[in-house]
Order: structure tokens, then C-alpha cells, then sequence
């Protein structure tokens, strides 16, 4: 290459120039020898010199002027030199005072310094004018070495140039390598830093896994300790309420207690009143019965005893205790063996008047028939006797009902007396208990009947069912309560009056209303009468009271009863604000007289039992035929006879037939004429229905059934 060709001529010729050829000592100032002692050369400077001393001048820019050590010299004698910087300009060069040199290049080295400097691959830049810098004190060489040192300066310049360029390229390598490094290295630490935030999570989930684990089994912990704290809190709630239930139980024990010892005493004190009544009645029999051949002593003296024995029991419970059972035993045994005491010696007394009452009747007998034969005797010389119709003409029809039928009138009013008073103590209870309980068994026997309306069958024995369970005993479910008569002694007794009570009211109220719902009412009622027969007594006794054309019986008015008190007796609702009017009082009456009429011939389809009804078509005929054998009322007759005869009237003709028409002509020819001689004009309405009714019935011979009856498809529904 032209550059390496170049760097090999320049140190050859460095090589064979004078200095080249100086032999150079290091010691060889201390020895004081001159270094240049060898170079005989004039000293001359090269054409090209100027690019060196431009290039020293700007070396010199950066630092102090070189000094000329050599010893022809000294510091303060300026020794000024021109030099020619260029073929054409001279630099004036301070040298030594002794010395002044003019250095001329030759041709021949200005050429080849020229050739060298123009193969070079950099120019050196020229400095600005010598004549404007300052003086600069330089070693002056000979123009070859000059040369060689302008060439070495060249080849340094361009070897520093590629040297630059070199490291400029390897440093951009390095920079490129650097960048790929810190893009690898970037990668990486983003890589890093994920697994490290991975790493973070999966620690930060971890805890987290942990805290909730352990939370977890904290709050199981919670709550077990919560379920023991309930169980626990149950536990001791449960013993408290044990111990609270033990506590009333022995409080309502107690109670019970005082209760049954205050009422066995009440019962002893009654037990001791009624032996002394009895006692007393063990006493020989007023004069009218001195003709009795009786003996009362041993009675007497076995009476005072029983007396005594429960006296005795009296005194042991006068220091304030309560009689035992024991002691209710004895009292009881005591006071049965009165009674049967009272009844022997009434049986006795009995008997005799027995024997008496025969012996006066053997001597009426005798003399009734002798009476008889007499009146036979005369009898025998009269006209023939007189038919049966003319003798009811002649006779009348009567004011009041038939012994018979008043004793049965007065039998079952004195049993519903009886039922009143064996629950008066419930009835008169003032202990709030008592007085809850009754009304739980009032509204137990009401309700029900209360519901009975023009429904179907499945409801009706529903009812029907739950008033006959609630008769038997057993608990019913009343106003989300249970209740039972056997909670009360007397509590049967309640139940069965206020149910025939609320029977009867059922027809005063309901059936007068609605014709219908006599039916359903009566079903139920008849049913109940079957199965307990004292209801069934019991709502004859209320139907009676309220409604005596019922039996039929048409009370008197006594001595000494007021206005008012007769109107409640003939069945008129009294109050305040005076007698209830005529029409409330028949619209009352028709329907109660149509419920009897249905109960006569209605029984209970699911009933078990055969045969005739509990108060069956008999009792209707019995009420009929007692009826037309009254004198008849104003107004009230001719209702009754009509209402009884529209819901009566099929099944008796169905069941009586032929009679039933006899009857009925009885009273369309008969009874009819009577009933119009005691009618006003105000009231012929009731007369003018019963008068249709029997026309029509008489005519067609036929009775349509009631409206309302029940029928089969009454009973599938």
C-alpha cells in the first residue's frame, strides 16, 4: 500500500539522515559532551517546514515556549533566525547572538517532502497568520530531519485519523453491542421482574390462602363455641323452664289442693246439712198419717247416729284443715246410708198408705157400681144415646191440654230446672279460669249449630261430628283452643243445655227468616237427639218454654202475675221498651213450630240404628189431634196449622193416608168456623192462607213436599 510504502521510506530515510547516524548517549549531558557534535550538515530548513511550525505554533497555543538547552545559548540573548515557511515566505526565527543562520531547503527535498506531503490522506489545517502570534522560541533542526519529523507528524496525524475512525466504528460496534446487551438484559429484568411479581403473587395468594384459612377456622371456631354457648344457654333455658313448669306444677298442685280441700269441705258442710234434713224427716209423719202403723224409733235412732259419725268428722277439721278423702268417704257412706235409711221408712210409709189407699178405693169401687147400676138403670128409659159428633158439640173443646200432656209439659221443664241448677256453680263461678273455661264450652256448643245453614252434606256432618265428639267427652278445637266437658264436673251438663238452647234459638231466629234452613237445623237436631237423648228432652223443654203451642198448652193467668210477666209466659219478649209487637211475635212462633214440624220427620241419614225416629210422625199426629181439641186462638192457630201442615203435611199423609184426609176435611168443615168466629178483620191473612192450603190439598188430594227438604243429592254434594 502507498501509505505502508510511505512509513518504510520515512524511517529509512530518518534512519540514514545525520541524526539518524547520531550516536545518542543519555549521560551524555552529564559528561558534557554535545549531542549534535556529529551532524557537519549547514543546518537548512525544508520547504514543507512551514506545515511543521504551524503545526508547533499550535502546539505551542497550549503550552509554554520551548527553551534551547544547548550550550552555545543562553535564556536572556535572543537569537532571531528566517525561516522560509513556504518557497515563497521566510519565518524569522530567534537563534543565538553568535549565530545567525539562514536555512535554505534544497529543491530536490522540497520536491520529495512535497510528493510525501500530497500521498498523505489528511491536511493540516493552517494556522492564522505568524505575524499576529506572538514569537515562539523552537529548536531549529536540519531540514531533512525536519522533513522526517513533518512526515512523522503526517503519518501520526493519519494514523490517529484512522485510529479515530477505528474507535468511532468500534465504539458504535461496542454501543450496538451494548444496546443489544442492555435490550437482552432489559428482556431479561422484565422477565425477572415478572417472576418476581409472579413470585409475589403466588406468596401474596399464599398468605392470603392462609389468612383466609385461618379466618375460616377462627370463625369455626366462632361458631362452635357459639353452638356450645347456645347449647349451653338451651340447656340452662331448658332446666329453668323445668324448674319454673316444677314450681307452677306445685304452685297449680297447691292450688288444686286448697281448691279440692275448700270444696271437699263445702261438700262436707252440704253432706252434714242434708243427713240433718234428713234426720229430720225420719220424724214421725204429721196427724193426717197417724193412722199408719209405722214404727219410726229404730230409724230415729240409727239417723241420729249417722249424725253424730258426721258431726265427729265436722269437729276434727274445725282447727282449719281440710277434710281428707278419708273422712269425704266416710260423710258419703254416712249419707248414703241416710238416703237408703229415708227411702226404707218412705217405703215403708208407701206401702202402707199402699194398704190404706186400697181399702178406700175397694169401698168407692163398691159404691161406684152401685152408682152405675142406677144410672144404667135410667139410661135404659132415655132416648138412644147421642153420636159422638153432637156429644163434642155439646161438650166444647177445651182451654188447656190434657193431663197427659201437661205432665209431660211439666216433667220436662222440671228436668231442664235440674240441668240448670247442677252447673249453677260454673254458671256463678268468679274465679277468672272457671269463667274462661265456660266461655271456651259455650262458644264449643254454640258455633257450631250457629253454622248449620243451607250447605252440603260433607259440611253438615262435619258439624254434626264435632258437636257429638264434643258430647261424648272427647276435646274439640274451639277458637284455636282445645276444650273438653270433662274439664268440669258439670261440664256435659252445661254443654247440653246451651245446645238445645241454641237449637231452639236457631228456629226462633233462622227458620223464621229463611223457611229453608229448618231442615239442616232439624237433621242435626234429631241426629244429636238419637244419639243423647237428654239433648233431645232438653230441646223439647226449651221449645216448650219459649213456644207452649209447642205442647200444645195454653197457660192461665194465676193470681197475683203481673201483665208482663203472663206475656213471657205465652211466649212474647218483654223488654224495656215494652211487649214486642203481634207480627214479630207470629214470625217467632212459625218458626219454631217449623223446626218441631221437621224434626218430627227428619232422622239422621248416617245413623246406625233402626226404626222410627227418636221423635218421630206420632208425635206430630199427637200435637194435631191435641190442637183441633183446643179452643183456638186469634190469629195464633190458624198460623201454626198452616206452618205445621206446609212442612208436615206430605210426610203425614204419606204416612197415615186415609185418616190424615179425615182429618184434614175434620178441619176444613169442623174446626175452620171456629177459627173464623175468633179472627178479627185485621187478621184474616194467616186464616186466609190456612183456608187456601186446604182447599187446594183436599182438591188435588195430594200435599207437595216443603220447600228446602233435603234430598239425596243434598247429602252427595
Amino acid at each position: 500500500m502507498p501509505s505502508e510504502n510511505l512509513r518504510w521510506e520515512t524511517l529509512e530515510a530518518l534512519k540514514n539522515s545525520p541524526k539518524g547516524r547520531i550516536k545518542y548517549s543519555p549521560d551524555c549531558l552529564e559528561r558534557g559532551e554535545n549531542i549534535l557534535a556529529g551532524c557537519k550538515e549547514v543546518t537548512s530548513l525544508s520547504p514543507l517546514s512551514g506545515h511543521i511550525l504551524k503545526s508547533l505554533s499550535r502546539a505551542s497555543s497550549f503550552g509554554s515556549p520551548t527553551r534551547d538547552t544547548s550550550p552555545g545559548t543562553t535564556e536572556n540573548a535572543p537569537i532571531y533566525t528566517s525561516l522560509p515557511i513556504s518557497p515563497h515566505q521566510t519565518l524569522t526565527t530567534p537563534v543565538s547572538p553568535s549565530t545567525s543562520l539562514t536555512l535554505f531547503a534544497t529543491e530536490s527535498e522540497g520536491k520529495v517532502s512535497e510528493n510525501k506531503l500530497e500521498n498523505s490522506d489528511s491536511t493540516a489545517d493552517l494556522s492564522p497568520d505568524l505575524s499576529s502570534t506572538p514569537p515562539t522560541a523552537i529548536f531549529l533542526l536540519s531540514p531533512r530531519a525536519t522533513q522526517m519529523a513533518g512526515c512523522i507528524r503526517i503519518c501520526e496525524e493519519n494514523h490517529r485519523a484512522k485510529a479515530k475512525s477505528a474507535l468511532s466504528l468500534r465504539q458504535e460496534l461496542q454501543e450496538q453491542l451494548v444496546a443489544a446487551v442492555a435490550g437482552r438484559e432489559s428482556e431479561q429484568m422484565k422477565r425477572f421482574e415478572e417472576l418476581m411479581e409472579l413470585k409475589q403473587r403466588q406468596e401474596y395468594q399464599s398468605i392470603r390462602d392462609m389468612m383466609e384459612k385461618e379466618t375460616q377456622e377462627s370463625l369455626g371456631r366462632q361458631e362452635k363455641l357459639k353452638e356450645e354457648y347456645r347449647h349451653r344457654t338451651k340447656i340452662l333455658n331448658l332446666r329453668l323452664r323445668e324448674m319454673e313448669q316444677q314450681r307452677l306444677r306445685e304452685a297449680e298442685l297447691e292450688r288444686q289442693r286448697q281448691v279440692e280441700g275448700r270444696e271437699r269441705l263445702r261438700t262436707l258442710n252440704a253432706i252434714q246439712e242434708e243427713v240433718l234434713q234428713l234426720n229430720q224427716l225420719l220424724e214421725p209423719a204429721p196427724p193426717a198419717h197417724l193412722g199408719l202403723s209405722v214404727d219410726h224409733t229404730s230409724y230415729i235412732t240409727r239417723g241420729n247416729q249417722l249424725c253424730s259419725q258426721v258431726s265427729e268428722v265436722i269437729r276434727t277439721t274445725a282447727e282449719g284443715q281440710f277434710p281428707s278423702v278419708e273422712d269425704m268417704t266416710v260423710t258419703e257412706r254416712a249419707l248414703q246410708e241416710m238416703r237408703s235409711l229415708l227411702r226404707a221408712l218412705q217405703e215403708e210409709v208407701a206401702q202402707a198408705q199402699e194398704r190404706k189407699k186400697k181399702e178406700q178405693e175397694e169401698e168407692e169401687e163398691k159404691k161406684k157400681k152401685q152408682a152405675e147400676l142406677k144410672v144404667q138403670q135410667e139410661e135404659q128409659k132415655k132416648s138412644p144415646a147421642l153420636s159422638a159428633k153432637d156429644k163434642i158439640r155439646k161438650q166444647g173443646l177445651q182451654d188447656i191440654a190434657e193431663d197427659s200432656t201437661f205432665k209431660w209439659y211439666t216433667e220436662l221443664q222440671d228436668l231442664a230446672s235440674q240441668y240448670s241448677q247442677s252447673f249453677e256453680d260454673l254458671n256463678n263461678a268468679k274465679d277468672m279460669q272457671t269463667k274462661k273455661l265456660r266461655m271456651e264450652l259455650q262458644k264449643a256448643a254454640t258455633i257450631p249449630v250457629s253454622q248449620i245453614s243451607s250447605i252440603s252434606g260433607s259440611q253438615l256432618k262435619e258439624i254434626f261430628d264435632k258437636i257429638d265428639k264434643l258430647l261424648s267427652g272427647r276435646a274439640v278445637v274451639s277458637g284455636g283452643k282445645s276444650v273438653s266437658t270433662s274439664q268440669h264436673p258439670h261440664g256435659l251438663e252445661y254443654v247440653s243445655y246451651k245446645l238445645a238452647e241454641k237449637f231452639v234459638k236457631q228456629g226462633e231466629e233462622e227458620v223464621a227468616s229463611h223457611h229453608e234452613a229448618a231442615f239442616p237445623i232439624a237433621v242435626v237436631a234429631s241426629g244429636m237427639w238419637e244419639l243423647h237423648p237428654r239433648v233431645g228432652n232438653l230441646i223439647l223443654a226449651h221449645l216448650h218454654k219459649k213456644c207452649p203451642y209447642a205442647v200444645p198448652h195454653y197457660p192461665d193467668m194465676k193470681e197475683g202475675t203481673s201483665i208482663e210477666e203472663y206475656q213471657k209466659i205465652l211466649g212474647y219478649r218483654v223488654d224495656d221498651s215494652g211487649v214486642e209487637g203481634q207480627d214479630s211475635f207470629l214470625k217467632r212462633m212459625s218458626g219454631m213450630i217449623r223446626l218441631y214440624a221437621a224434626i218430627i220427620q227428619l232422622r239422621w241419614p248416617h245413623s246406625n240404628k233402626q226404626g222410627p225416629g227418636p221423635h218421630g210422625l206420632n208425635h206430630g199426629w199427637r200435637w194435631l189431634a191435641q190442637m183441633l181439641n183446643m179452643e183456638p186462638l186469634a190469629d195464633v192457630t190458624a198460623t201454626l196449622l198452616f206452618d205445621f201442615l206446609e212442612v208436615c203435611g206430605n210426610a203425614l199423609m204419606k204416612h197415615y193416608r186415609g185418616q190424615f184426609w179425615k182429618l184434614l176435611v175434620l178441619i176444613k168443615e169442623e174446626y175452620f168456623s171456629r177459627i173464623e168466629a175468633v179472627t178479627s178483620a185485621g187478621q184474616l191473612g194467616s186464616v186466609t192462607r190456612l183456608k187456601q192450603f186446604l182447599e187446594s190439598a183436599l182438591r188435588n188430594k195430594q200435599i207437595d213436599p216443603p220447600k228446602g227438604q233435603l234430598t239425596s243429592a243434598f247429602w252427595r254434594a
